[in-house]
């Protein structure tokens, strides 16, 4: 990776995006007690970077809703299958270094390119909601999800 050399932080590598950690949120009643690992979505061995993800770890009412893994690939980088690849790589770091034996993912029903995202990840449909209005997708505007599960 340029300029890696100066980086202290977590690096997942991959073959077509590495996943570099900026930061984690520490239990805490803002975000339900559970903590979460973020990480910068980067070109793999570049410091182009063209997304976010997380991985929330735990689970409760709130991620029901949300899901344990999350991703946002910025727009110019779209439609390339780097989210598959990020989620992909946290999926098997949730099973091989945080013990999930199972993992829920979320997306909007309208959202077709995650849909096919989850899809492509092997994901079961358990079922479509509705957001609770206390829930801050909810506030966000995101009031419908597709919750996806995955056996590790």
């Amino acid at each position: 990776m340029l300029f890696g050399w100066f980086r202290k932080n977590k690096v997942i590598e991959g073959n077509i995006v590495d996943l570099i950690q900026e930061s984690r949120r520490e239990p805490s009643f803002s975000n339900s007690f559970v903590p979460s690992d973020i990480y910068g979505i980067y070109l793999h061995g570049s410091d182009q970077k063209i997304g976010e993800c997380d991985i929330r770890l735990g689970m409760n009412e709130e991620l029901y809703y949300a899901g344990n893994i999350g991703y946002r690939i910025y727009e110019k980088w779209r439609g390339h299958g780097y989210a598959y690849e990020a989620a992909k790589m946290l999926l098997q770091t949730a099973k091989e270094e945080h013990g999930f034996t199972e993992i829920i993912m979320t997306c909007s029903p309208d959202n077709i390119a995650s849909l096919k995202t989850l899809e492509k990840l092997g994901g079961e449909l358990i079922e479509t909601v509705n957001v609770p209005h206390w829930h801050w997708l909810y506030k966000r505007g995101e009031t419908v999800k597709n919750i996806y599960h995955y056996d590790l």
